[in-house]
């Protein structure tokens, strides 16, 4: 496998200084030596970005995993692809900012800006290599053992040729426009994550340049009719390969020396500024339109591009070398969530039916039933339907006076928001908070807004500084003992395609403590407020950031006391430095902390003296692990808090979040001696991690049985009847 190389050469026009080299090797930490009273100690933290793209090398790897279904292995290197094209436009380019702009900063574990980034830089780059190697060495390969099959050009035959230059005639031909660049055509607009062809040309004499996009509406993988390539199964060439080769088409009385791919990735770090957003939407509009134009932070380049042409490119996209890479092979790993949606049904998981609490015909029973218990309900073993019907039953009573939401990441086709507008059109008073500000989002929301409020809901469009990321849903209802509020809290996207591959939680519950606590928040977020604290629940940024640190203090006392005390953290990232600091005072009082984060994790587990009673896994399975649940042993009365904050700065003191208890005792104990117990277990999608930074996957033992946690759980509540 070689390793993607810069590319080489003079310096960008700009002349800015080239990045620093990786710092020099230093001999292993000796743990043991770290002094337990100082808990600032640089040595005691893993570097986020690092410690992110230890994740998705666990991603990839599931990828390289023979005991996944083939095409389910194609899609998880499709996740790696995007999870890491989603890295260059965010982190990668958020210190790339900062190293441009001269800024000096020293990261929590010691890094300086210019290290850090060289250091990232360099890992990403070989997963970028890593990818290619899984596709080439491993999955095609399997694939074509399967009958799925994909030409390279030097596969065509004569009858392939002539069938792909007809395709090309009709279905792509009329798609493309080529862009001249040269004094009289400006460089032509490169948008993010496109994929181009630098396409020199000979005309008039001289050699001249020009741009092609390869059109991302157009399917990537063309599929050749039965029979042309003599192969058995589906055969399939590749979108650019087709171009290329009728490029001369796009260019009739020239000459064309070559074409030469190459992708672009931007800078979609959304800033807005408080002092200059005076209409939120109309400052996340704009500021969508300016990232159009972001800073590229990866310029993806075929390895065989001449350097003149390199050189055109860097010097009209303004970047120097430290964002070029060469790369051998296909590049977009991304578009192979495509090939998922083959109908190859023994290459893909096997289907199930999730559980469904209450049916489109129960919604008669919901308000009832909830006055009734607290229900938990949990994806994707348990149908969305029942979200939707919880509010189809707040449409159709005539008795419910209001609803109030919030959506963050609502989906293309959601049909909670019909049911909203079908709300407002019957005369119930709607307010509904869209958070503009998701990332990668942005637009779909302006759009669900803009739809909302022309319906004659009242629409808040978020906060300024501050995403709204709780999942909040209020239904105010009008019964012959007075008004009585209903609520489904939720730990994850009110969106039913997402809910079907992440695992989340959701309560519907109608507690006097928690629904005064729910109004509370949506007053603060539609109007003013300053309120700190809260009955039931932990909000930031008010009070969630002292509210947890209170419940970790309360178990180091209890281990104090000798009673009984533990805490179990399952989430998806714990980077705060001080929270992790409140983590290792807890292990040093003698506090057992078992840890189950996703992705990145920058506290050290297992350094004697400081955290030696703290394990962390990861699980990564045929679900994306996206539930947050928060236990706490209590003296033997524990207690349990779900919701949607990480152990992140920006969960804990930039957006509105929400931890709720689960005051049920069935349900707690559902929580802990089912899933929890489950996770703990899992010794086949599990990884442990290392107090070096570095995750090894758990497997089970001789005598061991075999635990995949999903597989598990997905038994449990298929045997299991959740019915209302």
């Amino acid at each position: 496998m070689t390793t993607p190389r810069a590319a080489t050469g003079r310096s960008g026009r700009r002349g800015r200084a080239a990045l620093a080299k990786p710092p020099a090797g230093q001999p292993p930490v000796d743990w043991s030596r770290l002094d337990p009273a100082d808990l600032q100690a640089p040595a005691l933290y893993i570097n986020r970005e690092l410690s992110w793209l230890e994740f998705n090398r666990r991603v990839l790897a599931q990828a390289q995993d023979p005991a996944h279904p083939l095409l389910e292995r194609v899609k998880f290197l499709a996740i790696a692809g995007t999870n890491l094209d989603e890295f260059f436009m965010v982190r990668v380019a958020t210190i790339l900012k900062k190293f441009r702009a001269g800024i000096e900063e020293t990261s929590f574990d010691g890094l300086s800006t210019a290290d850090e980034l060289t250091i990232i830089r360099a890992r990403a780059l070989a997963q970028i290599d890593e990818q290619v190697a899984t596709w080439t060495r491993e999955l095609r390969p399997a694939l074509t053992a399967e009958g799925i099959h994909f030409l390279e050009p030097a596969d065509y035959t004569p009858a392939i040729e002539q069938w792909l230059a007809d395709y090309f005639k009709t279905q792509i031909f009329p798609v493309l426009t080529p862009l001249a660049f040269d004094p009289g055509h400006p460089f032509p607009y490169i948008s993010n994550l496109s994929m181009n062809l630098a396409v020199r040309v000979r005309h008039g004499g001289r050699t001249k340049f020009a741009r092609v996009k390869v059109p991302g509406m157009l399917p990537r993988f063309i599929a050749l009719p039965d029979g042309l390539a003599g192969l058995p199964g589906q055969t399939f060439v590749f979108l650019e390969d087709v171009i290329r080769r009728s490029i001369q088409e796009l260019f009739p009385g020239t000459q064309v020396e070559g074409a030469f791919l190459f992708r672009v990735i931007r800078d979609t770090d959304m800033v807005i500024q408080e002092d200059e957003a005076d209409d939120l939407l109309e400052t996340v509009d704009r500021g969508l339109k300016q990232l159009r134009y972001g800073a590229l932070s990866l310029l993806q380049v075929e390895s065989d591009m001449p350097r003149r042409i390199l050189n055109i490119l860097m010097e009209n996209f303004e970047v120097d070398e430290d964002v070029v890479t060469r790369t051998s092979e296909r590049l977009g790993f991304g578009d192979w969530h495509m090939l998922t949606k083959l109908h190859r049904p023994a290459l893909k998981d096997p289907v199930f039916i999730p559980h469904t609490l209450w049916g489109p015909d129960d919604a008669d029973k919901v308000f009832e039933q909830i006055a009734d218990q607290d229900f938990l309900i949990h994806h994707p073993f348990d149908s969305f339907t029942s979200v939707e019907t919880f509010l189809r039953a707040a449409v159709d009573d005539a008795n419910v006076v209001a609803i109030k939401m919030t959506l963050y990441r609502i989906g293309a086709n959601s049909p909670l928001v019909n049911l909203l507008i079908e709300a407002a059109e019957q005369g119930k008073q709607v307010a509904v908070l869209v958070e503009l500000k998701a990332r990668f989002d942005e637009r779909n929301n302006i759009a669900w807004a803009t739809r909302l409020e022309s319906a004659g809901i009242h629409v808040v469009y978020g906060l300024v500084n501050i995403k709204v990321h709780c999942k909040l849903c209020l239904v105010v209802r009008k019964e012959t003992d007075g008004i009585r509020r209903y609520a489904h809290l939720a730990t994850g996207n009110y969106n039913r395609v997402t809910s079907q591959v992440y695992t989340d939680f959701g309560l519907f519950t109608a507690d006097g403590g928690i629904v005064d606590d729910v109004s509370e928040v949506f007053n603060s977020l539609t109007g003013y407020s300053s309120r700190k604290s809260h009955q039931a629940l932990l909000v930031a940024p008010a009070g969630l950031r002292t509210g947890f640190r209170a419940l970790v203090e309360r178990e180091m006392a209890h281990a104090a006391d000798g009673k009984p005390a533990g805490i179990i953290i399952k989430n998806n990232a714990v980077a705060d430095p001080a929270m992790i600091r409140t983590l290792y005072k807890a292990s040093q009082a003698g506090v057992p902390i078992d840890m189950i984060v996703r992705g990145v994790c920058c506290l050290r587990p297992g350094i004697p003296g400081i955290s030696d009673r703290i394990r962390v896994r990861s699980i990564v399975g045929r679900f994306l692990e996206h539930s947050r649940i928060y236990y706490f042993e209590n003296a033997g009365a524990p207690e349990v808090y779900l919701g949607s904050a990480d152990l992140m700065e920006r969960n804990l003191d930039r957006r509105v979040e929400v931890l709720f208890p689960v005051l049920d005792p069935e349900w707690r104990q559902h929580l802990r001696d089912v899933v929890l117990a489950a996770v703990r277990a899992d010794n086949t999608r599990a990884w442990l991690l290392r107090t070096d930074g570095t995750y090894v996957r758990e497997t089970p033992g001789a005598d061991d049985e075999p635990v995949d946690s999903q597989r598990l759980l997905l038994a449990h509540y298929t045997a299991t009847d959740r019915g209302a």
